[in-house]
């Protein structure tokens, strides 16, 4: 009887998984608000410690910088358009006409819209 209960304790359903070694030490002060933030995006993830997500972060996870120049570009060109919007309607109001060449200006204003639109997109897609 003692020999199959020895061997019962070898078989791989019972061995415990590999587990890699830690021994190497990583510490750091935090805020409490920090910690607090790091324990709600932790519930959220479905993680239960800390470490685990810590540890997860700092290897899989992304630190996504944006740059902001296309967007204050395309804020500056939405501004125009906008502007021109309201000088055609104000001309249109006092003479019950749209001249061709203002809807043209503001066609040429939405292209360049789409188009900074489009760069936008771009890089947002190869984050």
């Amino acid at each position: 009887m003692e020999k199959s209960k020895r061997h019962a304790k070898n078989t791989s359903e019972n061995k415990k998984p590999y587990v890699r070694p830690r021994n190497v030490n990583l510490s750091m002060k935090i805020t409490q608000e920090e910690r607090d933030m790091i324990e709600r995006r932790m519930e959220q993830a479905g993680m239960k410690t800390i470490r685990a997500y810590v540890v997860k972060m700092a290897i899989d996870g992304r630190v996504i910088q944006i740059e902001l120049e296309s967007v204050r570009e395309m804020v500056r060109l939405l501004s125009n358009a906008t502007n021109n919007i309201n000088q055609i309607a104000r001309a249109c109001n006092q003479t019950g006409n749209i001249h061709a060449k203002d809807v043209a200006v503001l066609q040429g204003e939405v292209e360049s819209i789409w188009d900074q639109t489009k760069v936008i997109l771009q890089k947002i897609n190869q984050l």
